[in-house]
């Protein structure tokens, strides 16, 4: 319970203060004595879409698919260990440029913003 309030929905903003998503869950591993630990934050429409279920958790997951290239989604895994702080966000000592990009961002950055006139001139 204290864990959902803590990481749960809040905004991950890299080590230079950009938007890189919210937490929509968590993944757990279990380490060689048995403890449960926090492995990864995920993030995206999949993630979201599998923590809601029922038909509102699978339409989101199947509109993420629609936006895909290659027509199957995972949430973006951010490993734990590059968390710097939680605070009213999860603040990650990586920058955003160093995460791998989500798969639905790919698809709207190569098929929609790239076709914008000065999309490339654009601050990131």
């Amino acid at each position: 319970m204290q864990l959902g309030r803590r990481l749960l929905d809040r905004q991950i903003v890299d080590r230079d203060g950009r938007l890189v998503g919210k937490v929509d869950d968590v993944e757990f591993a279990v380490d060689a004595d048995g403890v449960p630990y926090v492995a990864a934050l995920l993030t995206g429409q999949a993630a979201l879409g599998q923590r809601i279920g029922g038909r509102i958790g699978r339409l989101l997951v199947a509109v993420a698919v629609r936006f895909t290239e290659d027509r199957t989604v995972t949430p973006l895994r951010i490993p734990y260990r590059l968390v710097g702080r939680v605070d009213s966000a999860v603040r990650l000592r990586a920058c955003l440029d160093d995460l791998p990009s989500a798969p639905v961002e790919r698809w709207l950055r190569r098929h929609l913003i790239d076709r914008i006139p000065g999309a490339d001139r654009a601050s990131g």
